[in-house]
């Protein structure tokens, strides 16, 4: 297949001066370029196209030769078709560079997943080790009042014998020839580089002559713990209660990351919760709502407490209790309301000696036979 002008490539005029021709080639190169289109046959070849294209016109010496003679011209010049590319990378800093505003390094950070002023800077010193999840699932009653749990999770340690060092008794660690002891090595790809872990030293920095056997030179060791967790009172769910320096050790002496615990409730068959206030139902007898009463109920904690209820009390009618809610998380003494909602009960049975009353009450109420609907708003 016949090979297009590169003016044509590039889309300017054999006149263009090189500005131009660098404008052309980093439109084309940004579009085209490999990293955004992954897997596009297409895309990279009109990519390595337009690098070539550029790797000829930007030259001082051969542009005037492909414009004399063509791409006969140019067979046997030291790398000549630009299979290489290696023109246009040197050309990076100078086609960025002069656009303002930091420009060079956003693009930059595109095609190194925005890692590459970071990973520049961590190098091969100390960094913070990852931070790790554990899902804790308590009861109800525990969230309320507070308890204590015992809890088992794995995670990465400073190797115990090499101290985190990962070299052996006298070993020498040594800057990374690969990297020069940044971590990090760059890979070209036409005037644009991608930034990665070095693979020499694996992001270290260093290289060590004799790793320490236990751990392979990695400095930690997967272990697991167990400690007892205080789970404070008034805690809800989804709670995350975070354990400084639990998680995994950090590379090259740098602080272990935290656990992060998320607390799970469990629901209650008799208590609700909304913020600090308990709700829950009790059962009473026409006559207790009617006349009013004094009962006995049962509280979350599985005390007693008592509860008056006043005459003429409706169904579902919410009575609050002060002060018997749930816990205030760092100050135990202040506490929600338990609201109790009053069920009256209607005995599915009656005795001989009830119905009689009942009749009797009847006939003093006057009840009508035909009563008149109500208004749903109002109930």
């Amino acid at each position: 297949m016949a090979k297009r002008d590169y003016y044509e490539v590039l889309g300017v005029e054999k006149s263009a001066s090189t500005d131009d021709i660098k404008k052309a080639y980093r439109k084309l190169a940004i579009k085209y370029h490999p990293d955004r289109n992954p897997g596009d046959k297409d895309a990279e070849a009109k990519f390595r196209e337009a690098t070539e294209a550029y790797e000829v016109l930007s030259d001082d010496k051969r542009r005037p030769i492909y414009d004399q003679y063509g791409f006969a011209g140019l067979d046997g010049m030291d790398g000549g078709g630009g299979a290489q590319y290696s023109h246009a990378y040197h050309d990076f800093s100078d086609l960025f560079g002069n656009m303002g505003g930091g420009f060079g390094d956003i693009f930059e950070n595109l095609f190194s997943g925005g890692s590459s002023r970071s990973s520049s800077r961590r190098g091969g010193g100390p960094a913070e080790g990852a931070s790790l999840r554990y899902d804790l699932n308590i009861s109800f009653k525990d969230a309320v009042y507070g308890t204590k749990a015992e809890i088992q999770f794995r995670h990465n340690e400073a190797c115990s014998t090499c101290k985190g060092t990962g070299a052996a008794a006298g070993a020498s660690k040594k800057t990374c020839p690969s990297c020069n002891g940044s971590g990090q090595v760059r890979r070209s790809a036409g005037f644009f580089q991608v930034q990665q872990t070095c693979p020499t030293c694996g992001g270290s920095g260093v290289t060590i002559d004799r790793p320490c056997k236990e751990c392979g030179g990695r400095g930690i060791q997967e272990k697991s713990k167990k400690m007892t967790l205080a789970i404070p009172c008034g805690v809800d769910n989804g709670k995350r209660i975070a354990i400084p320096h639990q998680g995994d050790a950090g590379a090259n002496g740098g602080p272990a990351g935290d656990l992060i615990v998320i607390l799970h409730v469990g629901d209650h068959p008799k208590f609700e919760r909304d913020g600090q206030d308990l709700y829950c139902a009790v059962s009473v007898t026409f006559a207790q709502a009617a006349l009013g009463a004094d009962i006995s109920i049962s509280t979350l904690d599985g005390k007693r407490i008592n509860l008056k209820i006043p005459e003429g009390t409706p169904s579902g009618k919410l009575l609050r209790v002060r002060g018997a809610g749930v816990p205030f998380t760092g100050n135990p003494d202040r506490k929600g309301d338990l609201y109790v909602k009053i069920m009256i009960q209607i005995p599915s049975r009656l005795s001989g000696k009830q119905k009689e009353l009942l009749e009797q009450y009847l006939a003093l109420d006057k009840a009508t036979s035909s009563p008149d609907l109500l208004n749903l708003s109002s109930l």
